[in-house]
């Protein structure tokens, strides 16, 4: 194949990878409970009823210092009317980020529900008692790897970082209750929430869901 070529092969391939292949559930929005907290919990429970795998990961979108765009994907750590939980280390990438832009943008896909949920939103720190909690939930191994304080610093000696591993996870032996005090959870509170139902004629249904005050008002978007 000649180079020339190789970028119009890769778009017919792309083009030709099938989506939404199997049966899709119904969304009607008129029948949309008054918050999306509980319409979220509704898909994600279908979700994880369904079988689909990681139900609960998301992509956590944030800016940097200078405004760049950054994405990864996490889980989800918990939803209530305050908002979504995650959690990070303080000193990550995301947390530095965070502390100079607290605003992000959460993104669920259930691909083969042809489902998506995005929010954006306000993001701050819990108390340090929930943080401290979320720290201890994480096996020895993450607690660990979090106590080395280095998420995203450049490896140039694999021994180096197996070696700082067996002296956290030995420290954690010893003080089992020990907790990083930069491991942070963090709450998103949504301005706006948006569920996308995906259709086969590609006539998508997409519902919006607004902060107004304490309440929230609803919208139908164009697909």
């Amino acid at each position: 194949m000649r180079d020339g070529d190789h970028g119009t092969a890769v778009r017919g391939w792309l083009r030709g990878i099938e989506v939404f292949a199997g049966p899709l559930p119904e969304f009607v929005p008129e029948r949309a409970p008054a918050d999306p907290v509980s319409l979220f919990l509704s898909w994600l429970s279908e979700a994880v009823t369904g079988g689909l795998r990681d139900p609960h990961a998301m992509v956590l979108s944030t800016v940097d210092e200078a405004g760049d765009p950054d994405a990864r994907v996490l889980i989800l750590k918990g939803v209530d009317a305050s908002g979504w939980q995650f959690a990070g280390h303080g000193f990550s990438p995301k947390g530095r980020q965070l502390a100079v832009h607290p605003r992000a943008a959460l993104t669920f896909y259930w691909p083969e529900h042809g489902r998506q949920v995005r929010l954006r939103g306000t993001v701050a720190p819990c108390s340090a008692h929930d943080s401290a909690a979320d720290f201890l939930d994480r096996s020895a191994t993450a607690r660990a790897e979090s106590l080395s304080g280095r998420q995203s610093q450049y490896l140039t000696d694999t021994a180096e970082r197996d070696h700082a591993l067996v002296e956290s996870l030995a420290l954690i032996d010893k003080e089992p209750s020990l907790v990083d005090p930069a491991w942070t959870r963090y709450t998103l509170a949504p301005a706006e929430v948006e569920f996308w139902q995906a259709a086969k004629s590609r006539v998508h249904t997409r519902l919006r869901y607004e902060r107004a005050g304490d309440s929230w008002q609803r919208f139908r978007l164009w697909s």
